[in-house]
């Protein structure tokens, strides 16, 4: 029993020494090898390695992933026409070289993100400073993120990362001058909404003076027609009249008396005053009057 004691203790000590001389890098993680604080090795490859143990050597690993940084506080740049800007953006980035990573900043991944910040801030005002509100906010938005990117690709290499992708999430006026654009805004919305509204006005009156001039025409049309039907119908009926005159012309006066007669007399309450040896009552005293 007193031999197996030391036995165990000498197995246990003999585990520890070996597990600390072992260790698995997964597929997230780069591996940095240090002996004695300094950089030997860098480990970008899955699986399990060995290393010497504490304190001849030790490992720090650092995440291979992209990440991101989300910005919790808004921008203030200033456009070309001295407008300030409310911008909200974020970076997704990833350590490209794990040794110059740590050398600058020591693995520390909060200083990294505050200098990305400063890199991407500097290159965001110098895209942002020589353009316009309208190319911030709509023409140009997609430009000025690939010409950040693009602009601090060489700066991000030095510190031993890579910048994938910048984005402008809001762009938005400060407080200060937000009332007075929606103020402009609308001012502007209201001067197109009249001008519409007069064209709409100019427009119905030009449809309304046309139709009228169509009616008037229409009716003057029918007018005509209506009058030479009717001309013509006149003239068929002298024709006619003309023609039974010439037929028998003492027919002719004696229908035409009739007619008078018929015309005279429509009604009972209707009276005529004349003198009874006139000729128009020639046919009523005789029908065979000459």
């Amino acid at each position: 029993m007193d031999r197996l004691i030391p036995a165990v203790i000498g197995l246990l000590v003999g585990l520890a020494a070996l597990s600390s001389c072992v260790f698995v890098v997964n597929e997230r993680n780069y591996a940095v090898v240090f002996a004695l604080g300094e950089i030997k090795e860098v480990i970008d490859e899955p699986g399990l390695y060995f290393k010497l143990p504490p304190p001849f050597q030790n490992v720090q690993q650092f995440d291979k992933r992209i990440l991101t940084i989300d910005s919790a506080d808004s921008e203030r740049v200033q456009t070309s026409e001295k407008k300030n800007l409310l911008i909200d953006s974020f970076i997704k980035w990833r350590i490209s070289n794990p040794r110059t990573y740590y050398v600058t900043f020591g693995g520390n991944e909060r200083a990294a993100q505050e200098r990305l910040q400063a890199v991407i801030r500097d290159a965001m005002n110098a895209s942002i400073n020589r353009r316009t509100v309208n190319d911030v906010t709509s023409k140009e938005r997609d430009k000025i993120m690939q010409e950040i990117r693009t602009n601090t690709a060489a700066a991000a290499k030095l510190l031993g990362v890579e910048i994938v992708d910048v984005r402008l999430k809001r762009v938005d006026f400060v407080p200060e001058i937000s009332e007075s654009v929606y103020r402009r805004m609308e001012a502007e919305r209201k001067r197109v909404a009249n001008e519409q509204r007069s064209i709409g006005a100019a427009e119905s009156e030009k449809i309304r003076a046309d139709a009228d001039r169509q009616r008037e025409v229409v009716l003057a049309e029918a007018y005509r027609k209506a009058q030479q039907i009717k001309g013509e119908g006149d003239a068929k009926a002298s024709a006619v009249y003309a023609q039974a005159f010439g037929q028998d012309r003492d027919f002719y006066r004696f229908y035409k008396s009739l007619e008078a007669y018929r015309g005279s007399f429509g009604s009972k309450a209707d009276v005529l005053v004349v003198d009874p040896s006139s000729e128009f009552f020639k046919f009523m005293k005789s029908p065979a009057a000459n």
